[in-house]
């Protein structure tokens, strides 16, 4: 079974609730179930926190290659949407381009539209992907991103 991570930073945690006309009506944890019920056969990690170690460590320790027992989950790609740490952390950048996994980066409103120092994200060039500005549909479009690659990767392993 492929496991996929979606990890959520700073503020998330109040989706449905924290500025509906920008982030949508809907919750994480309706979200999550729309997932799962598109894709049974998938195992999802999900972690939210507002602390930027918090997210760092959870990239670093999502590694397929770490000894056994040192990794969190044998996870076989990211769906992260940062929040403002998308425009802040040079150092979720760091930790995002040493993964050893895909990461997709997604954010639910589209960055380049709004204020100034939200348009730029410092994680765009480091990432296998990423989706912006169509509202919640943007995590299970980054699921859906991932698993179309891993099958292909699988694909032309077997050649």
């Amino acid at each position: 079974m492929v496991t996929i991570a979606i990890l959520n930073g700073p503020n998330l945690n109040r989706l449905g609730k924290r500025k509906p006309e920008v982030y949508g009506s809907q919750t994480m944890a309706q979200i999550l179930l729309d997932i799962q019920r598109r894709w049974p056969d998938v195992h999802f990690v999900y972690r939210q926190s507002n602390h930027e170690g918090d997210l760092i460590d959870w990239i670093q320790n999502l590694s397929p290659t770490l000894p056994q027992g040192e990794g969190d989950e044998d996870v076989k790609g990211i769906v992260l949407n940062a929040g403002g740490y998308s425009h802040t952390s040079v150092a979720l950048r760091d930790a995002v381009e040493e993964s050893e996994v895909p990461v997709v980066e997604v954010h639910i409103s589209d960055i380049s539209q709004r204020e100034a120092f939200r348009r730029v994200s410092l994680l765009t060039d480091v990432c296998a992907h990423s989706i912006k500005g169509i509202g919640t549909q943007c995590y299970a479009n980054g699921v859906d991103w991932l698993l179309n690659t891993l099958r292909v990767k699988m694909v032309a392993t077997r050649r």
